[in-house]
């Protein structure tokens, strides 16, 4: 907990900061962003502009600010940024006609301003380009899979994958799909989210619980609706049930790694390509593991990867919508 600031004019500080202890995140009280939906977006507008932050949300009906920033950034200089910010905006609402300022009309024209509605164009464009992205990946999956199945490639690629067979690389394949077994996920899932909620991010610990409950009930409704056999062409490295489209290996995986990753990209920014490329990395060795040991067809993984993503896009979506300020 970070004590106020003060030094302010008059004495009575517009900007008090309440959570500091993590390094690159804060929050702040605004004085007069309650129930004020212009100031909010002035704010996340000129904040969004500033290199140094890489996510801010404000919420007109608490009063808080929350500022994702780089770690080596002082709280304090983020707080007197919010004290300029404000001050501004006083100083430009002060300059609007006084008839104008206390109707209707004014705080239609305020906030339908260009400075004002930029967060929101911003957000609008970044949601769209996030959903392009996942409806091409997605295409992308199913028509992969869709050929795969019609030009008889599945069992060709199973019968090359059997040839790689070795006692040591099956040692390796066999320790990486262990990563995408329900109870490792499962354990994963409860030691993060338990960790979140005693750092007081309980809607992060719910946001992985959600993801994680919908992956694996998805799976098994696909499943039960398809009701595919799973590949015979030799013996199994390992014992499987059910039934085999799509994979539960890389689904889950693609969900539950893929929240974790995004979620730590967000905290810690200066690692983002490095946490992007390790949790890629991750996802598709399990989902190869599951072709080497013999229990999935390529079909099942592609589709696999494809249902995947659809449920983590709508699980980032929502994580997005729900952040606290």
């Amino acid at each position: 907990m970070g004590n106020s600031l003060n030094h302010f004019p008059n004495g009575n500080p517009l900007i008090q900061a309440l959570h500091t202890a993590v390094k690159g995140r804060a929050r702040y009280k605004v004085n007069g962003l309650y129930y004020s939906e212009n100031l909010k977006t002035y704010l996340e507008s000129r904040l969004s502009e500033e290199k140094i932050i890489t996510q801010v949300r404000a919420n007109p009906v608490t009063g808080n600010v929350l500022v994702l920033f780089h770690p080596e950034i002082n709280p304090n200089a983020i707080a007197w940024l919010l004290q300029e910010i404000v001050v501004d905006y006083t100083k430009i609402i002060r300059k609007l006609p006084v008839k104008t300022a206390i109707t209707n009309p004014a705080q239609k024209k305020v906030r339908n301003s260009p400075i004002l509605t930029l967060p929101v164009q911003k957000q609008l464009n970044k949601a769209n380009s996030k959903l392009i992205l996942v409806s091409g990946a997605v295409s992308t999956f199913v028509l992969c899979a869709t050929w795969l199945r019609r030009s008889g490639l599945d069992e060709v690629i199973l019968l090359t994958i059997q040839k790689l067979h070795t006692p040591l690389l099956d040692r390796i394949m066999l320790s990486i799909t262990f990563l995408g077994e329900p109870l490792v996920l499962l354990l994963v899932c409860l030691g993060l989210a338990t960790r979140s909620a005693y750092n007081q991010r309980s809607w992060e610990a719910n946001n992985l619980t959600l993801a994680a409950v919908g992956a694996i009930g998805l799976n098994i409704f696909l499943k039960e609706l398809f009701r595919r056999a799973r590949p015979v062409l030799w013996d199994h490295l390992v014992n499987v049930r059910h039934y085999s489209f799509p994979s539960g290996h890389a689904m889950a995986s693609m969900v539950i790694y893929g929240l974790i990753g995004y979620t730590l990209a967000k905290q810690y920014p200066q690692y983002r390509r490095l946490i992007f490329i390790g949790t890629a990395a991750l996802i598709l060795a399990i989902g190869l593991t599951r072709l080497y040991i013999g229990v999935h067809w390529p079909t099942d993984v592609v589709a696999g990867y494809a249902v995947g993503l659809v449920w983590l896009a709508a699980c980032i979506q929502r994580m997005e919508l729900t952040l606290p300020s």
